[in-house]
């Protein structure tokens, strides 16, 4: 077998003298070549084309009369009068050297020998003999999912951390992107992020169109009035209660699931209210998972999940900066007087036993009924007013002010029961000293710095009397105030709100013929900025002839005289129960 294949050999190479050299010692390892390591081989044939590569340099080989021309022949010749089996050993020979896990090797450690553009340096030959040996040269394959933690999964229940509540992506870590935990399926995310996708773009085209058209001060457009009229005659349909099977099957599901499922939420508003819901779920969710893929947010960082605040337990929004010691546990135990937090029950339950405070410090300059307001000033009680701002970023997001409490005053809300006066909200305020009282008591004259009202009071009317009581306060410093921007998103919904109805009380009870902004701004304590902005979006306010006119909308009026009405005056600030004068310097 050795015999004939070196014959084979030399009857190829004879048109070319100079491969002798090159091959007179492939006979002798050409039969232990195929059960030896194929590493060996792979540095036998480098060995091989360092020589070639110079002894090219020097002119003997013609650019493209190498190795190649050589196989050509060897091939067109004896192929066809060799055995088979000398034909498979030669082939198998002639193929590129293996990599010890048996793959061909990069393209970084193959050379082609064939190509005029190699190079004649027998020191860049080594040097790429080198770079395919070292793994760190080697080209990075791409790793699926490079983002995701695969040992990671969603802590809902029964999921398999496929799918994700967007459609967008095929996993999800979290309960604002699982599907389960939102009574949905993948498919059905999928098919309905297929419609947002196709509601948008339609949107999108016709806005442009609209704007193509627009003047600065047009009327909504047949098509705006169509979609009114259809959005309120979706929400006069909907049904008013529950049925008795529907409500056994919300009560089986509550029963089985517990928290661990978002309750069912069909039929308890209408269909259009429902989708805009589950159209924010979908594009907050979307946003959580940007920032996670940008690692702003990272699975076990150092954010306190939730706090424990008198006999509520709250789930916290944003990150506020605690010292680590405390952040990194998870859940925080918070007094609910004197706000001390602290890492245990336990200690919370000794500190609650021996603590003496039963309402916040400073002077109360408003009680009526179990409602009061406390004037706190943040250089006389510092400690009480850092930790007030440190839980209240944890449910706001553009707090920015923790430490540096001194030159404001805190307006304290609270609710009184036989067991102290529990904490309802408040909002803080600048004292400005006399040097720039005059600076901004043109234009930017705040009277609210931040406000919050706590989540378990949220949604039962004392935001707005926390807004009512700071506009207050402006009446009778007898100046115009505004909230200092930016705003929350609750924040501004509720200020909308409020603005909405100063304005339509006053015109509820106004009987002139001409109206002045400047009028309302000075007896509402409103800004005059903020009323423009109100009438604008509540399309009360044109431009005629030259001048701008405010409309007496009926319709609005009415509407919230009836809600006014059946709400009642339970949640409304009193001007006559007020005990204060403005401090010195304000």
């Amino acid at each position: 077998y050795s015999a004939e294949r070196r014959r084979i050999r030399t009857a190829g190479s004879s048109s070319d003298g100079t491969a002798d050299s090159d091959d007179s010692a492939e006979p002798e390892k050409a039969d232990s070549g195929s059960h030896s390591d194929p590493t060996v081989r792979s540095s036998a044939r480098l060995t091989r084309t360092s020589l070639r590569l110079s002894q090219s340099s020097h002119g003997k080989i013609p650019p493209e009369g190498g190795r190649s021309t050589h196989i050509s022949k060897y091939h067109s010749s004896q192929s066809r009068n060799a055995p088979p089996d000398v034909k498979q050993v030669a082939e198998r020979d002639e193929s590129p050297p293996r990599t010890p896990t048996g793959n061909a090797p990069s393209s970084e450690s193959d050379i082609d020998i064939s190509s005029p553009n190699a190079s004649h340096d027998e020191g860049a030959a080594k040097d790429q003999k080198d770079s395919g040996s070292d793994p760190s040269h080697r080209p990075k394959r791409r790793r699926f999912h490079e983002s995701y933690n695969f040992n990671m999964k969603c802590p809902t229940p029964g999921c398999n951390s496929l799918g994700h509540l967007t459609g967008k992506h095929e996993r999800h870590f979290s309960i604002s992107g699982c599907p389960l935990y939102h009574n949905l399926s993948a498919d059905e995310c999928k098919v309905k992020a297929t419609e947002r996708d196709k509601q948008e773009e339609e949107r999108n085209q016709s806005q442009n169109e609209d704007n193509r058209h627009a003047t600065r001060h047009q009327a909504p457009t047949a098509r705006q009035v169509r979609y009114k009229e259809k959005v309120q005659e979706m929400r006069k349909r909907r049904d008013v209660g529950l049925t008795k099977e529907q409500k056994e099957k919300y009560m089986e599901h509550r029963q089985t699931h517990g928290t661990s499922r978002e309750p069912l939420l069909e039929n308890i508003t209408s269909e259009y209210d429902l989708e805009l819901f589950r159209k924010a779920q979908a594009r907050a969710s979307e946003d959580l998972e940007k920032l996670r893929m940008q690692g702003q947010i990272t699975e076990g960082s150092n954010m306190i999940k939730t706090i424990v605040f008198g006999r509520f337990e709250l789930d916290t929004w944003y990150h506020s900066p605690y010292p680590e010691e405390y952040a990194r546990l998870g859940r925080l135990y918070v007094c609910e007087f004197c706000l001390k937090y602290m890492k245990s029950q336990t200690i919370l339950r000794r500190h609650m036993a021996k603590c003496v405070w039963k309402h916040p410090p400073g002077d109360e300059v408003y009680r009526k009924g179990a409602i009061s307001v406390f004037e706190v000033d943040g250089k006389k009680n510092k400690i009480y007013c850092q930790n007030l701002c440190l839980l209240a970023k944890l449910f706001l997001d553009h707090k920015t002010l923790y430490y540096d409490v001194e030159p404001f005053l805190f307006y304290v809300m609270t609710e009184a029961d036989n067991t102290g006066c529990h904490l309802v909200g408040y909002f803080s305020k600048v004292i400005v000293s006399q040097s720039t009282s005059c600076i901004l008591n043109s234009f930017l004259n705040y009277n609210v710095s931040c406000i919050l009202t706590m989540p378990q009071y949220m949604r039962q009317g004392y935001g707005k009397m926390l807004i009512d009581f700071s506009y207050l306060l402006s009446k009778v410093e007898e100046k115009v105030g505004s909230p200092e921007r930016p705003l929350s998103d609750l924040g501004l919904i509720s200020y909308r709100s409020y603005w909405k109805e100063v304005l339509l009380r006053y015109m509820y009870n106004f009987q002139g013929k001409e109206i002045s902004i400047k009028e309302i701004s000075q007896e509402t304590a409103v800004n005059p900025v903020d009323i423009v902005s109100t009438l604008q979006s509540l399309q009360m306010l044109k431009y005629w002839k030259g001048k701008h006119l405010v409309l007496k909308r009926q319709d609005l009026i009415d509407e919230w005289k009836a809600k006014e009405t059946k709400r009642g005056t339970n949640k409304t600030i009193d001007p006559g129960s007020l005990k204060w004068t403005p401090p010195k310097g304000t």
